[in-house]
């Protein structure tokens, strides 16, 4: 079970780390853009469509990537101090209220939406002839696919959790700092920072 949760997260990993590259991509473009513009007074026709286009894909390729790292804002005031069982327990419900019905949904208004698109050969009407709108709307279904992907594989986690009273190990990928990491790479401790804080507090009340 271990292995087929890890073989979409890895699915879901490349496909992140892949459209990551629209990032670079749209700052190269919008940095031309600027320099035509200003420079060579020679503004592009579809620049505002690309940058609206890469920025949407980048976008919306990001949900099962985000998904497989735990990565989406969730309101964890009180959801960090919750054992792990009640964890999966509130995640097991709000995945199927919430999330599947409303991806379900996505995938299918996005299908709607491209096959529309390519049928009428749907270009942009933001700016005069604007590039195809089809092949970008096409991403929408895609990318609601591979979010749904990841979802069930999501909901096996809080199975298990239910079952097990811990949560599955997930692959290691890039991620914001980790405090604790830190802490050992820099030799500190917890008593070490509240002594910093007593004398910050104490010099401060002080002045």
């Amino acid at each position: 079970m271990q292995k087929l949760l890890y073989s979409v997260d890895r699915l879901s990993t490349w496909i992140g780390h892949l459209f990551s590259w629209l990032i670079l991509a749209l700052t190269l473009q919008i940095s031309w853009e600027v320099f035509s513009r200003y420079v060579l007074n020679k503004p592009g026709e579809w620049a505002f469509d690309l940058m609206i286009m890469m920025y949407g894909i980048s976008f919306m390729m990001a949900g099962a990537y985000t998904l497989a790292k735990d990565g989406h804002v969730r309101g964890d005031v009180l959801y960090g101090f919750f054992p792990p069982r009640l964890q999966a327990a509130l995640d097991l419900l709000l995945y199927f209220l919430f999330f599947i019905p409303g991806v379900v949904a996505l995938v299918w208004a996005g299908y709607t939406y491209a096959e529309e698109s390519w049928a009428i050969n749907e270009t942009s009407n933001i700016t005069a002839n604007g590039p195809p709108l089809y092949p970008f709307k096409t991403a929408i279904p895609i990318a609601g696919f591979f979010l749904l992907l990841q979802g069930v594989v999501e909901i096996i986690r809080c199975v298990l959790c239910l079952r097990d009273g811990a949560w599955p190990p997930r692959e290691e990928d890039v991620e914001e700092v980790d405090v604790d990491k830190l802490k050992e790479m820099v030799n500190v401790t917890d008593a070490d920072i509240a002594k910093a804080d007593a004398y910050v507090v104490r010099n401060g009340s002080q002045q």
